[in-house]
């Protein structure tokens, strides 16, 4: 342990600490705008410093370890004016439009500046020219990067992609993509990380809203809104809605004010990616335990679109069933739609997803197999639907709660867990299980998948079979597992990988909170929705087994093949 003295409080912390978490342990916070802690402590940004004392120049508070009898001062005028400076630097390069910016009033930057009294900037302002797609699913705006390097770090370090990198020399130095490509040439999963820990608006997801507020608007179009599990737990995060306000009838009823003409639960079609996925699984059984190589979960795009480009050979191991975001658009389009008697193009299927990969996963061209243009035609992130909200002014607290529209709006808890690590794994061997054995298994049966680990493995007994099964969430801890597999180390049957750390609950496309991670917060939400519900297994959906008999026939039956699964996984 070692004894310093902070702002003149004495601290106790242990040897090689840094000052900015000696500094923390006594309440004192020291501002930063690159730090991510364990991932980006290089002091890129000059705003952690601080002075000690009998040492002539400044030192980052992030990353200069604590010494015995230090002497530190956090907010001396020295150390104020310097912060002040640097900032102003980082402001003469940055594209400071505040009011147009998606970041507006949840930027670092833009509240470091007022918090330091910023009130004008005595340097020239010379943004870097924007550049970038316009039609990828995430977008870099050069001229508000701030060279924090926080998402070339985020995409080394926790996603193992290693999409950005420094580019230039000198006064040119920048973020750009690696080796000079566009981002849609790279091998980018689409995951949002980056988004999520970017300091300011750098980074965001193509925004959509304008394309469904004119199918809104359009008579002649059917709008038809599907919600994903994850985006339940965060929509009202920045809202000012307490934890109780925020139910999700209150969100169903937020969705339909916003002018929607059906309003559905994408948990509906993961209790009927369960039924196609553990039918699938238990029919390969077989075949995994003679190859010695697992059926892979194929829900997650960020995951599919990285086992694509990082390991080839084994997307044969994908399971064949679409995500429920995708099977969700194909059923609209055809059992829905037959319902309304409508012609399926007259209809338009949205989805709010706490993803971006469900952007360029509804835009692959070989995933549309009910005859319409396209199954899926627009994917908004929970950030999108949020904008919208708040663009209709709604008194969210006094909202009357809304029920999900029927048929296509009645879910189990089984598919409410999707949206947390492990819970397709749990809800597919909840219904595996039954088709195993012709009985449900306790509910509480397959409870060990559940954690915040990033790699973890259980093994369960169904009808005398050894299921050893593995979770990935986040893809650094993806490539672990697959490399562990490939070299033999370990053999299972089953696994089930989600690109976002934390799972979808944690996902690219969520409310962005700098400096907290809420992903196992939100995570726990959705098992206490699962504990909660009256059915909690797929196969117990009684409008999946209604789906079924009026028009799929069955699990994995010529129909429910080509609209359920996808050539686009082999």
């Amino acid at each position: 342990m070692v004894k310093l003295t902070i702002d003149n409080i004495p601290v106790e912390i242990k040897k090689g600490s840094t000052i900015k978490q000696a500094a923390k342990k006594v309440g004192v916070e020291i501002p930063t705008l690159c730090f991510l802690e364990n991932i980006n402590d290089i002091g890129a940004c000059r705003v952690c410093l601080v002075e000690i004392e009998g040492l002539e120049r400044l030192v980052t508070a992030c990353n200069t370890p604590v010494e015995e009898d230090m002497v530190i001062y956090t907010n001396t005028v020295r150390v104020i004016d310097a912060r002040k400076t640097n900032v102003m630097f980082i402001l003469s390069e940055h594209n400071c439009n505040c009011t147009i910016c998606v970041r507006s009033g949840n930027c670092s930057l833009q509240k470091l500046a007022n918090d330091l009294g910023i009130l004008e900037l005595p340097y020239k302002n010379k943004p870097e020219k924007f550049k970038g797609s316009e039609n990828f699913a995430l977008i870099r705006d050069a001229s508000k990067c701030i060279k924090c390097m926080r998402c070339v770090q985020i995409c080394d370090k926790v996603q193992s992609l290693n999409i950005w990198d420094l580019a230039g020399t000198g006064s040119r130095t920048t973020v750009d993509v690696s080796h000079n490509k566009k981002i849609e040439e790279s091998n980018c999963s689409a995951c949002g990380q980056c988004i999520t820990h970017c300091p300011v608006g750098a980074l965001k997801e193509r925004d959509d809203t304008s394309k469904v507020y004119k199918m809104l608007e359009d008579k002649e179009i059917i709008t038809v809104l599907q919600v994903a599990p994850a985006v339940r737990t965060a929509w009202a995060e920045s809202l000012n809605l307490k934890k109780e306000e925020a139910s999700e009838g209150k969100m169903v009823a937020a969705m339909k004010r916003i002018g929607f003409d059906y309003v559905f639960d994408t948990n509906f079609a993961a209790d009927l990616t369960i039924m196609e996925e553990g039918s699938e699984f238990v029919d390969r059984l077989v075949e995994i335990k003679e190859n010695k190589l697992p059926m892979f979960t194929s829900c997650c795009p960020g995951w599919v679109s990285f086992v694509k480009s990082q390991y080839p050979s084994l997307v044969k191991q994908l399971s064949t069933a679409k995500s429920p975001q995708q099977m969700f658009g194909a059923v609209t389009k055809t059992y829905f739609a037959k319902i309304l008697n409508v012609d399926p193009n007259k209809i338009a299927c949205i989805s709010v997803m706490p993803c971006l990969a469900k952007k360029e996963e509804c835009d692959i061209k070989n995933i549309n197999d009910s005859n319409a243009k396209k199954d899926v035609d627009i994917a908004l992130t929970t950030r999108e639907f949020i904008r919208m909200l708040k663009t209709q002014h709604l008194n969210l607290k006094v909202l009357k709660e809304e029920e999900f529209d029927s048929p296509l709006g009645v879910a189990t808890g089984a598919g409410v867990i999707f949206g947390a690590t492990g819970g397709v794994m749990e809800a597919a061997l909840r219904s595996a299980y039954f088709l195993v054995k012709g009985k449900n298994p306790s509910v509480e049966a397959f409870k060990e998948v559940r954690g915040d680990k990033g790699w973890r493995e259980a093994s369960f007994n169904i009808d005398d079979i050894n299921i050893n099964i593995a979770i990935a969430s986040g893809l650094s801890n993806a490539r672990d597992l697959v490399e562990a597999i490939l070299r033999k180390e370990v053999v299972y049957d089953f696994v089930e990988i989600m690109a976002c750390p934390g799972g979808c609950a944690g996902g690219g496309g969520q409310p962005i909170h700098d400096g907290l991670e809420l992903a196992k917060a939100r995570g726990e939400i959705l098992y206490e929705l699962d504990e909660n519900s009256k059915l909690r297994f797929s196969h117990e959906n009684p409008q999946i087994n209604k789906l079924y008999e009026e028009f799929l026939e069955s699990p994995l039956s010529k129909k429910a093949h080509h609209l359920l699964h996808t050539e686009h996984l082999i």
